[in-house]
């Protein structure tokens, strides 16, 4: 039989590395599903919605440089929306499939019609239709090349009538481009950097996830600039460990100490993140930005200073440059600061909670000490998210997934699915919460049917806390926040795999251990305490008024018991307001 343009299209993706495809098959998926199984090099995985295959795909291309999921025409497209949004902003190497319907039939309102071009242009890097079969070979090279060197989502549009057509040859390349530049300011540029850096009293290093690959040069301009390491949670993983001078992270779900450094020195320089936050960046000192991408400059914080530069290339060549600080007591001050910090989070560590209000900090502490050093960890959006921040600790070989710039909920057991088919053979935890784990329960199925052995940790406080705390500080009463659960873990077992239920402090160690343990997926459904709060390492005057306001509103309405639990679970967080 004669090669068509599906038989094609899993060629190339085979030589471009891509190992699993994440589908929902169907309508016009069903040659390319064909295609796939006569191959037998790429595996299909049948996950109940593509939104959790989307999620799978991002997780995988994170951790290998390259995933695939697919999507039949309309509502396959559509769903999986939420997760190319997730990658794109995270920038990771995934290619989309999103079949159509057939050609004849464009424009023409059919069934199941969508507009791949205008549903997909904000969320890819590389988005096209392919309409004849002298297309295919280009298009396809062309996609994969874009989603490898711009770190990007790339759509591939295949009409179901065009991946049935005889494949044709093109004369262009169809190998993939795997390019390794040096890249580093000029030497001009470098002068003026080490000058500014040169001339400064006390210096502070902020590291986002540009800065992974740079670890060891990291710390070596921190020794040699006796200056502090903060960093962003997605460049934790990478940062935090083997690193005498860190002090943690700063933001929404970092820490006083990292926060502090930043406004207490007087030059900060900012390696590979796009941190966010722009409240939370000092605005009286100078400010050095270092980035792959040139429009990231400038756009979160004032610089004096803005330079085009891979972190590890711009370091090694930096450093020749720079007159090592022999003035250590600015570090020593912050590095004691930093020691206070984790002694107050020890405090909520030893605080275990009660029954069925088990502290999330001791929970995300037990985990993050039974945990293998090369654990692979996927955080939901929300509580979990925190816990997982200041209690999960880098080894240099653990891995911190999240939808840390997308920001959206249900995350983690999706994630986990990717991690845990592209590393069998290492230990996968997904910190879920409640709610975000309610959005996309069906897809314990798809963990089933393929028996991945996850480990979900179900934080269940029965809330939505990150949204709670939201309205609170605000000065509103929370309103629809609660959450009436099912038994997660007997819908485990439901699905054909186990389920454990932990109520007491004193059952997490074991349930733990005995989770890890098993060769299989596991469910832990964790009774945590819906009144633990999170607060920021910056609270201001507008916060702590709306949290008294939010107390008050909820004692006139009679809440007496949420206020005097939330005072209670919380008093060591209230006492440093």
């Amino acid at each position: 039989m004669a090669k068509i343009v599906a038989d094609q299209l899993v060629e190339m993706l085979v030589q471009a590395g891509v190992k699993r495809v994440y589908a929902v098959t169907g309508d016009s998926l069903n040659f390319f599903n064909e295609a796939i199984r006569k191959d037998g090099r790429i595996k299909w995985i049948h996950v109940r919605h593509e939104e959790v295959g989307a999620y799978a795909a991002a997780a995988e291309a994170e951790l290998d440089g390259i995933a695939c999921c697919a999507g039949s025409c309309g509502p396959g497209h559509v769903h999986l929306i939420n997760g190319m949004y997730d990658a794109h902003k995270s920038h990771v190497p995934m290619l989309v499939i999103a079949s159509t319907i057939n050609t004849h039939e464009m424009g023409m309102d059919y069934f199941q019609e969508t507009n791949t071009i205008k549903l997909f242009d904000d969320c890819s890097c590389y988005n096209q239709l392919i309409t004849t079969a002298e297309q295919a070979p280009r298009i396809i090279q062309t996609a994969i090349q874009h989603a490898i060197s711009k770190k990007g989502v790339a759509v591939i549009g295949l009409p179901g009538d065009v991946s049935e057509l005889k494949a044709v040859d093109t004369e262009t390349s169809t190998q993939i481009f795997r390019c390794n530049p040096t890249i580093r300011p000029s030497e001009d540029e470098l002068l003026k950097l080490a000058n500014l850096i040169n001339s400064s009293r006390c210096t502070t290093i902020y590291c986002g996830i540009g800065a992974e690959g740079a670890h060891e040069q990291v710390v070596q301009l921190s020794h040699h600039l006796k200056a502090p390491v903060g960093y962003s949670f997605r460049g934790k993983m990478g940062i935090q460990h083997h690193n005498p001078n860190e002090i943690g992270m700063t933001g929404l779900l970092g820490m006083p100490s990292a926060y502090q450094s930043m406004h207490d020195s007087d030059l900060v320089i900012l390696l590979g993140t796009d941190f966010p936050y722009e409240n939370f960046m000092p605005v009286d000192n100078k400010i050095i930005q270092i980035d792959t991408n040139a429009e990231r400059l400038g756009r979160r914080a004032k610089l004096d200073l803005g330079l085009i530069g891979d972190i590890k290339d711009t370091i090694v060549a930096l450093l020749p440059l720079l007159n090592e600080k022999l003035d250590d007591s600015f570090l020593k001050s912050q590095l004691d600061f930093y020691e206070k910090v984790k002694e107050n989070m020890h405090t909520y560590i030893n605080a275990k909670g009660d029954e069925d209000t088990i502290q999330p900090e001791y929970l995300a502490h037990i985990i993050d000490t039974r945990a293998s050093e090369d654990a692979i960890f996927t955080v939901d959006t929300g509580m979990t998210c925190v816990w997982g921040a200041r209690f999960i600790t880098a080894t240099g070989k653990r891995k911190m997934l999240g939808s840390f710039n997308h920001g959206s909920m249900a995350n983690a057991m999706p994630m986990a699915i990717g991690a845990a088919l592209a590393y069998p053979d290492r230990q996968v935890i997904a910190m879920c919460g409640d709610g975000g784990l309610s959005m996309l329960l069906g897809d314990l199925a798809t963990i089933r049917q393929y028996n991945i052995p996850v480990k979900i940790v179900v934080f269940n406080n029965r809330s939505l806390g990150m949204v709670k705390l939201e309205m609170q500080v605000t000065g509103l009463m929370d309103n629809e926040t609660d959450m009436i659960n099912p038994d997660f873990a007997m819908i485990a077992e439901a699905m054909g795999f186990r389920g454990i239920t932990v109520r007491n402090p004193d059952e997490v160690s074991g349930a733990i251990d005995a989770a890890l343990l098993h060769p299989g997926p596991v469910l832990l459904n964790v009774f945590t305490n819906p009144s633990a709060l999170a607060m920021p390492p910056k609270v201001n005057l507008d916060q702590m008024f709306g949290m008294a306001k939010s107390m008050t509103k909820l004692m006139l309405g009679g809440k007496m018991q949420e206020v005097f639990d939330t005072i209670k679970s919380n008093y060591k967080h209230l006492k440093e307001l």
